[in-house]
């Protein structure tokens, strides 16, 4: 059967505004059958990095976390440190630039909750039996909570061709390990040039993995798990992610790792995505580009593979605008993400996601009244 993706576009009046009908989308698709007073509710989301501006407005995450409360629910905002090493690399700095864009509880009306702990270390493994991966490593408090909301702001992206609710599942909700393990196949390594044989990273290892040669780390293959504590304590940026898996294979992890993401939470899991500022490339950079269609809407569905298979249709349809990162397919029905990315085969992550049981890519398109 057709799942249902429900579908407001961004028309607004004084009768009522975005806002009203970004509440109105969540009601229908279900929003308040899938918490229960009492319960803890990730409101998963991406802080966006400082300089980038097209992440989702706290405001709408606001009359998310409002209506979640209205159900007698006790909503947290979370999302999780990033594997490289940068503004997010672990909780203070990922909070601060949370709160730094917006997220703060004033506005949002929240806390702000890492998902994997500290250190990006706060995980454990749950099974998935999956093609790749038998089992995946999820942030803690994902698993911990009673049910999940997941506020997505649909792009295109560099690796995966495009990033909405299957992306923030599967990268967003993993553990730096469980990062490294979906980017790479090998243990890092150590540029030498910046090593300042500090011992931090020598003192992280909980594996005897780090040895120290001639004044300088190096990180032995043969012993090293891709626990990825090395790359969050050096400070000197000298511990290198080997970016080396292809990327259909990363596309399969990532749709593997975001069936881990729901493990537990059958029946009592929502997808908003945010299909505006349709930027070129993923909101972990210091900037963002100009968008390459027109805003278009606000999808929700119970079902995450419906509502990413919507919202790229949705894309594609779309006009292409002049003068920005699009290459090619600016006729309506044109691939965008390919005009972008040439090289990704961006429909593997969707076909993936189906063939493992994660939802279907028949949906049924649902537009709100006026």
């Amino acid at each position: 059967m057709p799942a249902r993706v429900f579908f407001t576009d961004l028309r607004a009046g004084h009768r009522r505004n975005l806002h009203d009908k970004l509440e109105q989308l969540a009601r229908l698709a279900g929003i308040e059958t899938l918490v229960a007073r009492g319960d803890l509710t990730a409101v998963k989301l991406h802080f966006g990095e400082k300089g980038g501006h097209a992440y989702i407005r706290p405001t709408f995450v606001r009359r998310i976390v409002d209506l979640l409360k209205k159900q007698g629910a006790k909503p947290f905002l979370t999302d999780s440190c990033t594997l490289y090493p940068g503004q997010r690399k672990e909780a203070v700095s990922a909070l601060t630039c949370g709160i730094e864009n917006g997220f703060a509880y004033a506005v949002a009306g929240a806390p702000l909750i890492l998902c994997d702990g500290l250190r990006g270390q706060s995980a454990r493994r749950v099974p998935v039996a999956g093609e790749l991966l038998r089992s995946v490593d999820i942030g803690q408090e994902i698993l911990e909570a009673d049910n999940l909301v997941t506020l997505s702001h649909f792009k295109c992206h560099e690796l995966t061709g495009f990033g909405g609710a299957l992306k923030n599942l599967g990268m967003g909700c993993s553990s730096r390990a469980g990062k490294l393990e979906q980017h790479s196949n090998v243990a890092p390594e150590v540029a030498a040039q910046f090593c300042t044989a500090c011992a931090d990273c020598f003192k992280s290892c909980a594996h005897g993995a780090i040895a120290f040669i001639k004044g300088k780390a190096r990180i032995d293959p043969s012993l090293c798990v891709g626990c990825g504590r090395c790359i969050a304590v050096c400070e000197e940026q000298a511990i290198k992610i080997q970016w080396n898996e292809e990327a259909p294979k990363v596309m399969k992890k990532m749709a593997e790792y975001a069936k881990g993401a729901l493990h537990g939470k059958e029946g009592r899991a929502l997808f908003i995505n945010f299909v505006t500022q349709i930027s070129p490339q993923c909101d972990c950079y210091g900037h963002t580009d100009a968008p390459i269609v027109a805003d278009l809407g606000i999808l929700a569905s119970t079902d995450p593979v419906a509502v990413d298979q919507a919202c790229a249709d949705l894309v594609n349809a779309a006009p292409g605008l002049p003068g920005t990162a699009l290459q090619s397919g600016h006729e309506p029905g044109g691939d965008k993400f390919r005009g972008v990315h040439p090289e990704i085969d961006w429909e593997i992550t969707l076909e993936h996601a189906e063939k493992i049981g994660l939802g279907t890519r028949s949906y049924e398109l649902v537009k709100i009244e006026e």
